[in-house]
């Protein structure tokens, strides 16, 4: 049975890549289009009520096999998952220049912080960037329709990745836990994972299971160090040294950390004892 989170297949219509995998009426080629919202939901089903199984950011690109009713349904082409978004979230693919680096941003009407703000924008967010301007020692980033964000908040996207990405979760911290949240304003366990591990330079699954099954080498529990993630079933959570973990958590319903072991000790009554632990990024 193929994932119906990373395989775009219904009845009635099924990506083309699909052709004599599953059965369906028709097979369509995916048309490219970006997110051009600062954060949208990604949903199993086209109705918002429906709750959200993740998020995309500003600038990530999508596949789109369908547009009917005012939704789009796409795959996203960082990580492959399907879902459906509302349409007017999508515009035509643009090239960026830069990635914001920082928890969140603003962007301004124009350079400088005393302007009103148009927006705010998460980590990992992607823009194209056409000038640059300087306001009271302040150098600020140019968008086309004159926006304008805090330079140092954001770096080229040519430039090294951050170099340790559990440092990238770290800034993290107190926010507010959100299920199926990827953004700087409300994340989940895995979403933390996947974000602090792209601005790193890193792929990762976006599901805690497919990082359980699949995201670099599984390890022992007396093996573990920075860096490494600990699973239970359904959570995820990132060593910051050999004792110490962060994580997006129901329990603080905020990014937080504690030990492993409180939180072995807390989580066994209800999820039991961690389901294994994995080294994420190879050892150099």
């Amino acid at each position: 049975m193929l994932d119906r989170r990373l395989n775009a297949f219904r009845p009635d219509l099924a990506d083309i890549a699909l052709r004599g995998k599953v059965d369906a009426e028709r097979f369509v080629t995916p048309e490219p289009a970006m997110v051009i919202r600062p954060v949208v939901a990604l949903r199993p089903k086209p109705d918002r009520a429906t709750g959200i199984d993740t998020e995309l950011l500003l600038g990530e690109e999508v596949r789109v096999f369908e547009r009917a009713e005012g939704w789009a349904w796409v795959q996203a082409v960082d990580d492959g998952y399907i879902g459906y978004l509302p349409e007017d979230a999508l515009g035509s693919v643009v090239a960026p220049t830069h990635i914001v680096t920082v928890q969140r941003t603003f962007v301004y009407s124009g350079a400088d912080l005393r302007f009103p703000t148009r927006t705010a924008l998460s980590m990992g967010s992607r823009l194209t960037i056409s000038g640059e301007a300087e306001t009271r020692g302040t150098r600020y980033l140019l968008l086309a329709d004159g926006g304008a964000l805090v330079a140092h908040h954001l770096r080229p996207v040519s430039d090294p990745p951050a170099p340790d990405y559990v440092s990238v979760a770290g800034l993290f911290l107190e926010t507010p836990y959100l299920w199926g949240g990827k953004s700087g304003f409300g994340i989940d366990c895995s979403g933390l994972v996947q974000l602090a591990m792209r601005l790193a330079g890193h792929a990762a699954p976006r599901d805690s299971d497919m990082q359980a099954s699949g995201l670099g080498m599984p390890i022992e529990r007396k093996d573990l160090r920075r860096g490494d993630l600990v699973f239970w079933k359904g959570h995820v959570a990132i060593m910051e040294d050999e004792m110490t973990m962060i994580h997006a958590n129901g329990h603080t319903m905020t990014v937080a950390r504690e030990t492993l072991e409180a939180a072995i000790e807390r989580i066994g009554w209800l999820y039991g004892t961690p389901t294994g632990y994995r080294r994420p990024v190879a050892e150099t």
